[in-house]
């Protein structure tokens, strides 16, 4: 992967159809909550269906968690959408004809000179598409575990909420004054909960809606 994309950075902003035909920005689906991107090299590869299996189980946890979870192939319209409902996954797959992903990463699989796919790999983003963590998935092994997700999403939603110990003094005192600033999400600096509940309902729709190229 390109050498500037590492933990810290920001991931680029892709605008990509999804498996609505619906395109899609990433910092759009993303909203305010964490985001584990996936890409994959497509339905035909068995690792890759083992690991959407995985985390189609782990999923629901995602929801509560407030993270969300975008799959990126490139794999045409038809086949994306054979690929998610097969593995009944419910989260949104943007489909990548182009090889826009692929180029710009600089994560083609050479070694596979029948597909043109890219090289899998995870990526575990803070908000505004900031980089916690990247897995390379060559080999299955190098995927991270749901262990390890729930880990890497434990760290970083420590990092992001101010009210990850509610039973600190200060936060106490705040609440009982009416002062709401670091709770999530009833500051003023955070999102409605309206918009809260419609990201966790996957109402990308509504939430993200269509998104312009450029």
């Amino acid at each position: 992967m390109r050498q500037d994309i590492s933990a810290g950075a920001k991931f680029p902003d892709y605008v990509l159809p999804d498996h609505t035909k619906t395109a899609r920005r990433l910092s759009d689906l993303q909203g305010d909550q964490l985001m584990v991107i996936v890409l994959t090299r497509g339905s035909f590869c068995p690792k890759d269906r083992r690991h959407v299996l995985e985390l189609v189980r782990f999923h629901p946890q995602f929801v509560v968690g407030y993270t969300q979870l975008v799959t990126i192939t490139t794999d045409d319209w038809h086949t994306t959408n054979n690929y998610r409902q097969q593995t009944a996954a419910s989260w949104p797959f943007l489909y990548d004809e182009e090889r826009i992903v692929q180029k710009d990463l600089d994560i083609k699989e050479y070694t596979d000179t029948s597909h043109d796919v890219m090289i899998p790999h995870t990526i575990v983003l803070g908000r505004d598409l900031k980089v916690f963590k990247i897995y390379n998935g060559y080999y299955y092994w190098g995927r991270p575990a749901v262990s390890e997700l729930h880990a890497d999403l434990r760290e970083l939603a420590r990092q992001t909420y101010r009210d990850w110990d509610i039973t600190e003094p200060e936060l106490r005192q705040k609440w009982k004054t009416g002062d709401k600033s670091d709770f999530y999400p009833y500051g003023d600096n955070s999102i409605s909960m309206d918009e809260l509940m419609l990201q966790m309902a996957g109402a990308v729709d509504q939430f993200a809606g269509r998104s312009d190229k450029g």
